[in-house]
């Protein structure tokens, strides 16, 4: 079973009953029956966000029209939230689609649906609903994103700036964002010392965002901000430059403590099988010596994976970091299966892998891969 599919059990008909649980708890008159007919009707049928949508549907359907009378009865609804069995690691899946629901009925009432939202995110984060607010009301939706920046509750600090990343997995990417990210600054400003880790690593994770358009500004702020930074920070600035240094950007690396420019040879990198079948597991060994003192740097290595074109595109994997004295070796042997899994189709002919420094490849060898 995949994870995808394991994920949409989340909203399967124990997370319907519970909807209809907790709002009729709020709304005596609601329709629990009509409800659970309609939002079941065909829903196992449906993928994840497909349930999601199907569910709105059907509560646009038995809520009120008068959004600014639904509105209290969400901000109510925590306070009767049947939170499900703790060993259930979906269980919060099934006020996901309320707390969407506010996205659409909402759109027309933003203080209405700002007063929803900051009720219901801590039982489900609401970065998916406030997209559509911050595209439509973005003066209003800045202002309030920058009030939940000082909330006693973390929940709301962190949908502060997990709302507003610009290419938010699974969300709408906001494209006037990525083009232009500085309204997003000022957010993750007054969030990057944050008390909760829940909040800081969202606050890196916009920042990766930000870097995949616009590297130079990311890496400019992190400067500025490691200046005095604490131990917490310094995780931030490393965790938010991760993509940078996969990619070997060259300021990155002295950001992060790193050798500017590393002066290592590499004595040696050999396969230890240069042909290898679907399922087997290509090994290789390689050895690296310093030419100058307190040489600390990023090995990675990179597969070359061939195309069902014909070409090849490669993706890197993390090694270690390293550090060495003046004439002081490093040496590692690395397996890289080849088993098939559901993620990723390989294809037979000749690949590569490649040994990186500091994301620049240094050498590479050949190998092939038989059906």
């Amino acid at each position: 079973m995949t994870e995808q599919m394991l994920m949409k059990n989340g909203l399967a008909e124990p997370a319907v009953q519970r909807i209809a649980k907790g709002i009729v708890a709020v709304y005596p008159k609601f329709d629990c029956e009509q409800f659970v007919d309609l939002a079941l009707d065909g829903l196992e049928e449906l993928e994840l966000k497909q349930r999601v949508n199907h569910i709105i549907g059907v509560l646009q359907q038995t809520l009120p029209e008068d959004f600014s009378q639904t509105c209290k009865l969400l901000t109510a609804l925590p306070h009767h939230w049947d939170r499900g069995d703790p060993d259930d690691s979906l269980r919060g899946f099934a006020i996901w689609p309320v707390t969407d629901y506010v996205a659409v009925a909402g759109i027309a009432h933003p203080q209405h649906a700002f007063k929803a939202l900051a009720a219901l995110s801590p039982l489900f984060s609401a970065e998916f609903a406030i997209r559509p607010f911050i595209e439509k009301y973005p003066e209003q939706s800045w202002e309030q994103l920058l009030a939940w920046t000082t909330s006693d509750d973390e929940h709301l600090r962190r949908l502060a700036s997990e709302g507003c990343r610009p290419r938010l997995p699974w969300g709408a990417q906001l494209k006037e964002l990525i083009a232009d990210p500085a309204p997003i600054l000022p957010i993750l400003e007054a969030l990057k010392n944050d008390s909760s880790l829940y909040v800081r690593r969202s606050v890196a994770n916009n920042l990766n965002d930000i870097a995949k358009d616009h590297p130079e500004l990311v890496l400019d702020l992190c400067q500025v901000w490691q200046k005095g930074a604490n131990a917490d920070l310094q995780w931030l600035i490393k965790h938010a430059t991760r993509s940078l240094v996969k990619q070997g950007h060259p300021k990155s690396f002295p950001l992060l403590g790193y050798t500017a420019e590393p002066q290592v040879d590499i004595e040696e990198f050999v396969l230890l099988n240069s042909e290898l079948t679907m399922g087997e597991t290509l090994s290789f060994a390689v050895a690296l010596r310093a030419q100058k003192p307190q040489q600390k740097f990023v090995l990675d290595y990179a597969i070359h994976f061939m195309k069902a074109n014909g070409n090849t595109a490669a993706k890197v994997f993390k090694l270690k970091n390293v550090s060495l004295a003046q004439g002081e070796m490093f040496a590692m042997e690395k397996s890289h299966s080849f088993k098939v899994i559901s993620t990723r189709c390989y294809y037979p002919g000749e690949h590569f892998v490649a040994i990186h420094i500091n994301g620049q490849e240094r050498a590479r060898l050949a190998f092939t891969l038989n059906t």
